[in-house]
């Protein structure tokens, strides 16, 4: 009864007032015009109703300010609503050469790669196209997308990529006889410094500066606030490192190991090197308290075999000799059944933030990285790995991506839109990328094309 007393009498005196105010206002004489705007003002503008509207609208953009969301991509979607750029203004935006890097892109002799920022505040995808590596006839096509920051998905371009490689070359002599006593191998070892890779790959501008900054990436602030904040909130998962006195154990591989009768075992080697460099990146994380994390798409093309490893929601598609579109990935996701009991089994949970998460936090149940969630067990590294035999699909292209695609694509209408511009300079790669972007992508969105059309990717060919 009070508080309906109190807002009663508040809202006599606003009447009262208002009622004054207007008495005073008419008995001043103004020109007609001037004067029939003012009765309009009294009449509409000046009404209870709008005044309250008026001031909580005001509010709500000062609220919006200061929690940082009313950002120049609220301001730019206005914008583009109100004065629409043309598709060429828009690429031509993409493609800025100001200190600001918008996009990325790589061309192979039959393979093409197109990165975009898109609507994220910084790039945290990375891509890699190696082909036919030390004239070895293999291949090695790779997409990292990083979460929390860029520490881990550099770590995994540079050190990962560079230990395959390494790994690729000694196998492949030691298979030919080239190296009789082969050295104990780590597979955790720190790769060397990289080699000039003999591959004639024209590279642009804005992917060399790109790569000269990750060397920096490990000085670099997180960048997820939501996920920090989860962090801080999430009692059983903590930032906090306890120092230990034992490093991370060496495990020593034998190369011959990776031979099964004259073949190398891609399968196993993938395997190992995935989780070898992610021991390594949790290791390094700790010790700079980095929680970012990266998934893995990875693939290996050797004769008329397809190798894919996976680790989180990147994905690969392959388009058939019939436009069928067959996937070669599986995303790891926290409510898929067996990801849910894995980690339940291992005491965490998933909930619903917008998507489901794993505690929460990361929207993805496996991934290299993310130490205060791999130190529970609730994301784990271990990779799925699928081989194809690719005389028994024919395929004309394999399309890798990052989830900034699949947000707005399915591997239909991806495969689809391919099949139609295969025959641009990039196969397709950067009208897919600008297309996920036009549809509304908000993620860094990355995609790399692999060209079957001309029966060869490497030295060795492949049939149809």
């Amino acid at each position: 009864m009070e508080d309906e007393l109190e807002d009663r009498v508040l809202h006599q005196t606003y009447v009262s007032f208002m009622k004054i105010f207007s008495r005073f206002t008419s008995s001043i004489a103004f020109d007609t015009p001037v004067s029939y705007l003012w009765k309009m003002v009294r009449l509409y503008l000046l009404r209870s109703e709008v005044v309250v509207f008026t001031l909580g609208i005001i509010i709500l953009f000062m609220y919006l300010q200061t929690i940082e969301l009313w950002s120049r991509t609220l301001l730019s979607r206005l914008s583009q609503a109100l004065y629409p750029l043309s598709a060429v203004q828009r690429m031509k935006l993409m493609e800025a050469s100001s200190s600001d890097k918008q996009s990325w892109e790589l061309k192979g002799s039959l393979s093409a790669a197109y990165a975009i920022k898109g609507r994220r505040m910084h790039m945290e995808d990375k891509f890699i196209i190696n082909e036919n590596i030390n004239n070895t006839g293999i291949s090695l096509f790779a997409i990292f997308d990083g979460h929390g920051g860029e520490f881990a998905a550099n770590y995994a371009k540079d050190h990962l990529i560079q230990n395959l490689y390494n790994k690729v070359v000694e196998l492949n002599a030691f298979k030919d006889g080239k190296i009789i006593n082969p050295p104990s191998h780590d597979s955790q070892e720190t790769p060397k410094k990289e080699q000039e890779i003999n591959v004639s790959i024209e590279r642009k501008t804005s992917f060399k500066k790109s790569v000269s900054a990750a060397d920096d990436s490990s000085k670099k602030e997180i960048t997820d606030p939501e996920l920090l904040a989860q962090l801080s909130k999430a009692r059983p998962i903590t930032r906090e490192v306890r120092t230990t006195t034992k490093p991370v154990k060496n495990i020593t591989v034998p190369l011959s190991s990776y031979l099964e009768k004259g073949k190398i075992n891609f399968g196993k080697l993938l395997t190992d090197e995935v989780l070898a460099a992610d021991r390594l990146l949790v290791e390094a994380a700790k010790r700079s308290l980095n929680v970012a994390g990266t998934t893995a798409l990875i693939a290996v093309l050797e004769d008329n075999h397809l190798i894919v490893a996976n680790v989180g929601d990147s994905r690969g598609v392959m388009c058939d000799s019939k436009g069928n579109a067959i996937p070669v990935s599986f995303d790891h996701k926290p409510q898929q059944v067996r990801e849910q009991k894995r980690i339940e089994a291992a005491g965490g949970y998933i909930a619903f933030n917008g998507v489901w998460r794993v505690a929460g936090i990361l929207a993805t149940s496996r991934a290299m990285g993310d130490y205060p969630l791999k130190d529970k067990n609730f994301v784990i590294a271990d990779p799925d790995i699928l081989t194809f035999n690719l005389d028994d699909h024919k395929p004309m292209f394999l399309v890798l991506a990052s989830d900034g695609l699949w947000d707005t694509f399915s591997n239909e209408e991806a495969v689809k839109f391919i099949k139609e511009r295969i025959d641009e300079p990039d196969f397709g790669a950067k009208s897919l990328t600008l297309q996920a972007y036009y549809r509304g992508s908000v993620d860094n969105i990355t995609v790399l094309i692999i060209n079957f059309l001309h029966n060869k990717i490497s030295s060795s060919n492949i049939s149809q």
